[in-house]
């Protein structure tokens, strides 16, 4: 049924005690229990604020994995790292994604399920959410007979890398697609680059469940760089795509537990402040020390480093501390996500504070 992937020695002990670090025993709803008291270490690793209990995931059981119903026959997996989604039909299983993190999780988590449901527990359609090697990174423990579903866009990347862990897809489309099996039906779709240029959108209709991977990140703040997204203008604008569809649970492919609406508006809070902020601080910070000094030394990436350093700095500073306490790792990623934003206000939208049109 399945093959193994290379993988370092000690590599799934290792995940399983980390994701147990990271996720604390399930409460009723959606999210976690109370989190874990911070423990003093002697790492000599940086001490970040502790993760709100609102934004932690049920715990992951003895193997390092927690499945979940959504509702009806459509489950999700996470190993509070990264997350995937199937739907168990009556003719096999549709799953969207592999993370390799999950790796071989993701067939015990199906035979969990299918055990208990009675229904096949072969994967018969793999949909790719998008070619990044982190989420789909384990599509090939799943044998050549899967019908493998992407985006255009995905082919041609997944062509490019030539990983042998990441199969080419079988079936592209263009804009949507219509995928049904065995009584189940997911609606695929495609509104333009954003975090990658082939992201697509997930829909289960039937069970009012949208999964967009690295576009929304529920209870918790985006990843470095705004996701270390190649489109920032096109990513923020999929946020509001995302909350037009009408979801009442989100999976967005990282973390430890599921979306709900809220979290996709104080998502769009959090850029909102954000961008204000920066948009403040390119305007409000004084760029005359760092020229005086990098240019009298001949280094103008100094000179460009220290001022956008500093600008950053600013916007992110009271971002990160409206949101302490209310989205995980505010602390961690603020600055990264303001320097990406900065970033892309200059070169998107032409905000080029001291580097414009010289007077």
């Amino acid at each position: 049924m399945s093959r193994e992937l290379p993988s370092p020695t000690g590599r799934r002990t290792f995940l399983r005690g980390a994701a147990g670090a990271l996720a604390v025993p399930a409460a009723a709803g959606l999210v976690g229990g109370l989190a874990a008291p911070a423990r003093a270490d002697d790492t000599g690793l940086p001490d970040y604020a502790p993760v709100p209990a609102a934004s932690a995931g049920p715990a992951p059981n003895a193997d390092g994995y927690y499945v979940g119903r959504i509702s009806g026959h459509l489950h999700w997996v996470t190993d509070t790292y990264y997350q995937a989604m199937f739907l168990s039909t009556r003719h096999g299983v549709v799953l969207v994604d592999a993370p390799p993190t999950i790796g071989h999780n993701l067939l015990r988590a199906i035979d969990d399920v299918t055990r208990a449901n009675g229904r096949p527990s072969k994967v018969t359609h793999l949909v790719y959410s998008h070619s990044h090697a982190d989420h789909i990174g384990a599509a090939g423990l799943f044998g050549p007979g899967v019908e493998r579903i992407s985006h255009v866009a995905t082919a041609r990347l997944l062509a490019r890398a030539a990983d042998r862990n990441r199969p080419l897809p079988t079936v592209t489309f263009q804009d949507t697609y219509r995928l049904e099996v065995g009584g189940e039906t997911l609606q695929l779709a495609y509104h333009g680059p954003n975090h990658s240029p082939d992201n697509i959108f997930v829909y289960a209709p039937e069970h009012a469940t949208l999964m967009l991977v690295d576009v929304l990140y529920p209870g918790w703040v985006p990843f470095k760089n705004l996701a270390v997204s190649q489109d920032i203008p096109d990513w923020i604008k999929a946020q509001s795509i995302a909350m037009d569809y009408p979801w009442t649970t989100f999976v967005g492919g990282h973390l430890g537990r599921l979306g709900v609406r809220a979290d996709g508006t104080r998502q769009i809070q959090y850029m909102n402040d954000l961008e204000a902020g920066t948009r403040a601080a390119i305007d409000s910070v004084d760029p005359s020390p760092y020229f005086a000094k990098y240019s009298a030394q001949g280094n103008s990436w100094a000179v460009f480093k220290t001022f956008l350093d500093a600008v950053a700095d600013t916007a992110a500073a009271p971002v990160a501390a409206k949101y302490a306490g209310v989205l995980a790792a505010a602390d961690v990623f603020t600055k990264d996500n303001a320097w990406a934003l900065l970033e892309s206000l200059r070169i998107d939208a032409g905000l080029l504070g001291p580097f414009g049109v010289r007077p």
